[in-house]
C-alpha cells in the first residue's frame, strides 16, 4: 500500500457507491443522492477521464441527476499529461460526492494515478465525502485492479473462458478497498472465471462481483446492495491452489449470493 493508501484509510469517514454498470434506476441514484447528503448541500462531480468521449459521459451522468433537482454538479475531464488546475483539485477536495464514469479503468489510472487528481479524490473521502463510480468507475475502486486484460490471450474477450494461472492482469487501482477485487457487470457478462481466477491466485483478497444496475454501498468494513441485481461474493479461505497444464484447480471455495438491502463484511 502507498503512503497516500495508508493515509487516506486511516480514520477514514467517506463512503463507496460502486456500481456494476448498465443502466442506473431511479431509485438507485436517489440512495447515492441520499447518502451523499447533497440535498442538504454541497456539490458533485463527475470524472469522465475512463470515456473515449468524456463530455458526453458528463452529460450523460449529469442527467439522472439534474432529474432530481440536483444542479450543484459539474464535470473535470483532466487531459493525459496535460496541466492541472489548481481551482479544479481544490474543487475536488471539497465535493460531497465524486462520480467516475464508465469506460476503461487503464485509461483512468494513466491519468489519474499517482497524481494530484488521486491525491484530491482521497483527501476527500477521508473527509466524509462519497466516492461513486460504475463499470470502470467500479473496478478502480480496489487496490489491486482488474484491468480487462488477459494476458495468454491478449484478443479482448468480455469474459475468462477459462480458469488458467498467470492470465489475469492486475493493475494499481485507487485502492478506496485493499481487501477484495472488484468486478462488474458481472453475472449479466458471466465473469464468474475472472474472479475464480482472482481468489484463487490472491487468496487473501474477497472477489466481488457486482451485476449490472446494482450497486454496493460501503462505510467502514460493511458494504450494503443496493439495486435491482444481485452481488456475489467469492472466498478462498484455505488459501486452496492447484495446477496442472496451466489449467488452475481450488477446493473449498466459498461463493455468496446477495439481494437488494443485504449486507457483508468486505474484511
Amino acid at each position: 500500500m502507498s503512503v497516500l493508501e495508508q493515509e487516506s484509510h486511516d480514520g477514514a469517514k467517506g463512503s463507496l457507491f460502486i456500481i456494476g454498470g448498465g443502466s442506473r434506476p431511479a431509485e438507485m441514484v436517489n440512495r447515492m443522492i441520499d447518502e451523499a447528503g447533497l440535498r442538504e448541500g454541497g456539490y458533485a462531480i463527475i470524472l469522465p477521464m475512463s470515456s473515449s468521449t468524456p463530455d458526453s459521459a458528463i452529460i450523460w451522468a449529469s442527467e439522472q441527476f439534474l432529474d432530481n433537482d440536483m444542479e450543484r454538479i459539474t464535470g473535470f475531464n483532466f487531459l493525459p499529461g496535460g496541466d492541472i488546475p489548481q481551482h479544479w483539485i481544490d474543487s475536488l477536495k471539497n465535493a460531497s460526492l465524486i462520480y467516475i464514469s464508465g469506460g476503461d479503468q487503464n485509461r483512468f489510472m494513466s491519468i489519474a494515478g499517482g497524481t494530484a487528481i488521486e491525491e484530491a479524490i482521497h483527501h476527500a473521502w477521508k473527509n466524509g465525502a462519497m466516492i461513486a463510480g460504475t463499470s470502470a468507475g467500479a473496478a478502480v475502486m480496489s487496490e489491486k485492479m482488474i484491468t480487462g486484460d488477459e494476458l495468454r490471450y491478449p484478443e479482448y474477450s468480455a469474459t475468462f473462458r477459462t480458469i488458467e494461472s498467470e492470465n489475469l492482469e492486475i493493475g494499481r487501482g485507487l485502492g478506496f478497498i485493499t481487501t477484495a477485487i472488484i468486478d462488474q457487470h458481472f453475472i449479466w457478462r458471466s465473469r464468474h472465471n475472472r474472479l475464480f481466477t482472482a481468489v484463487i491466485e490472491h487468496p487473501d483478497m474477497l472477489g466481488i462481483g457486482i451485476d449490472e444496475s446494482t450497486a454496493i454501498l460501503v462505510r467502514g468494513n460493511t458494504a450494503e446492495v443496493v439495486g435491482v441485481a444481485q452481488v456475489m461474493v467469492f472466498r478462498n479461505p484455505d488459501a486452496s491452489f492447484s495446477e496442472k497444464n496451466g489449467k488452475m484447480g481450488a477446493r473449498n471455495l466459498v461463493v455468496d449470493i446477495y439481494l437488494e438491502g443485504e449486507k457483508f463484511s468486505i474484511n
